[in-house]
C-alpha cells in the first residue's frame, strides 16, 4: 500500500475504534506495518489501581491491542481474535506516557503468534506479553 493510502487507512481505523474499548482507554496508534505495531497511552488517574500505579488490566489491554493490530495487519482478509495471552509484569509506573510495541513471531494458516513490550518514556520495561491469535472467517452481514 502506498504511504499516503496507508496513513489514510490507519486514520480511518483509529476513527472507527474511537467509540470502542480502544477509545475508552485513550489509546493512540503510533505506527503499524507488517512487522511492528506501536500503541501509546498517556496515563490518567482512572488508569491507576488503588496503590497509584498503572493497573495490570491496562498493561494487558494495551499489549493485547498492539499485538491484535499486528495480527489484523498480517491477515487483512479475515478476522482475528485472541486465543491465549501470557503476561509478565516487571516494573511499576504511575504517570507519563507508555508505549506498547508488538512484533510478529510466527504465522500459519489459522494461528498468529506475537510478542509485546510495554515501556515508559525512559524505555524501562514495564511488562512483557506473548499471545496467540486465531484467524476466523470474516462474518458476512
Amino acid at each position: 500500500m502506498e504511504p499516503d493510502n496507508r496513513q489514510e487507512a490507519l486514520r480511518r481505523m483509529e476513527e472507527q475504534a474511537r467509540p470502542t474499548f480502544w477509545g475508552y482507554l485513550g489509546c493512540e496508534l503510533v505506527s503499524l506495518d507488517e512487522h511492528r505495531a506501536v500503541v501509546a497511552l498517556d496515563i490518567q488517574e482512572h488508569h491507576l489501581n488503588l496503590i497509584g500505579i498503572l493497573h495490570g488490566g491496562v498493561h494487558t489491554s494495551l499489549l493485547d491491542s498492539a499485538m491484535g493490530l499486528l495480527a489484523m495487519e498480517a491477515r487483512p482478509d479475515a478476522d482475528v481474535v485472541t486465543s491465549n495471552l501470557n503476561m509478565h509484569f516487571t516494573a511499576p509506573v504511575g504517570k507519563g506516557k507508555v508505549l506498547a510495541t508488538a512484533e510478529l513471531l510466527h504465522r500459519s494458516g489459522k494461528m498468529i503468534t506475537a510478542q509485546g513490550r510495554l515501556t515508559d518514556e525512559r524505555s524501562t520495561l514495564l511488562s512483557l506479553a506473548t499471545a496467540s491469535f486465531r484467524v476466523i472467517d470474516r462474518k458476512r452481514s
